[in-house]
């Protein structure tokens, strides 16, 4: 059975998330429809792209993902249809794709499906709809569009070496209230090299061990550990690490190696 998945910022008490999956199954009534999610901060690309990037490839191969942020018209955006990693992505070309693919894409065509005027304002239920109803049935790219070599780059901001130490800082706060850093697993090792830790962050608070899970140690207690999506995770076990913590959105983390 094809599947179409969802990443928006539609929500979930209004009208829009139904009258886009409604139109989905007008098209084809035999797709599996899957939300990644539908509660995106709205037009937040990089939270977007953060959760898509992190939870595709548990996705079979073929999956048409359809990305629902910023995707109202203006002059200026183009619509793409994208095959990455043996996955097809659709969406705005607003700078989502850069910050998710690790590599160039297989393909990237424009769409050209012409826009139905009483949709100009919703093109997610028109344009996009049909790009991913005829991706998920085994369509081609080049019969929906034309093919480009370039898309809209934004840039995730990095962790940075100085001496002995890592600068970071955090980019996700999970549903959890897990505060997830922009640094990797593959960076932080290529860093520590075997050595010992000290991670420091606000309030002069401390964690110089990395945990294998959320339960290693007691209730209440701070821990940090590489999470599902392999970045370096502060959390505290069945507490809300965020608020306790004092954690925010592009708040600094610090390494320091000994």
């Amino acid at each position: 059975m094809a599947i179409i998945t969802l990443t928006t910022d539609l929500g979930d008490k209004d009208i829009y998330q139904a009258a886009l999956k409604g139109s989905i199954y007008k098209l084809l009534p035999t797709v599996n429809i899957v939300d990644i999610t539908n509660s995106v901060a709205a037009f937040n690309v990089q939270q977007a792209a953060f959760i898509l990037k992190n939870s595709f490839h548990y996705f079979p191969e073929d999956t048409v993902h359809l990305i629902g942020i910023d995707t109202v018209y203006n002059d200026h955006t183009k619509y793409l249809a994208i095959r990455y990693k043996k996955h097809y992505f659709v969406g705005a070309d607003n700078g989502i794709f850069s910050l998710m693919f690790d590599q160039e894409p297989e393909e990237i065509v424009e769409i050209n499906i012409m826009q139905d005027l009483k949709f100009l304002h919703f093109p997610l239920a028109d344009i996009f709809v049909k790009t991913a109803c005829h991706l998920a049935k085994g369509g081609k790219l080049d019969e929906i569009g034309l093919p480009v070599s370039d898309i809209e780059n934004k840039m995730n901001l990095q962790p940075v070496i100085e001496k002995n130490m890592i600068k970071g800082v955090v980019i996700y706060i999970d549903s959890f209230q897990n505060v997830i850093t922009n640094i990797t697993k593959e960076f932080f090792n290529s860093v520590q090299q075997g050595r010992r830790f000290v991670l420091n962050f606000k309030r002069n608070e401390t964690i110089n061990h990395l945990s294998w899970h959320y339960n290693e140690v007691p209730v209440g207690e701070k821990l940090c550990l590489f999470g599902i999506s392999d970045h370096l995770e502060i959390a505290i076990n069945k507490g809300n690490a965020s608020g306790l913590l004092g954690l925010n959105l592009n708040d600094k983390v610090i390494i320091e190696f000994q």
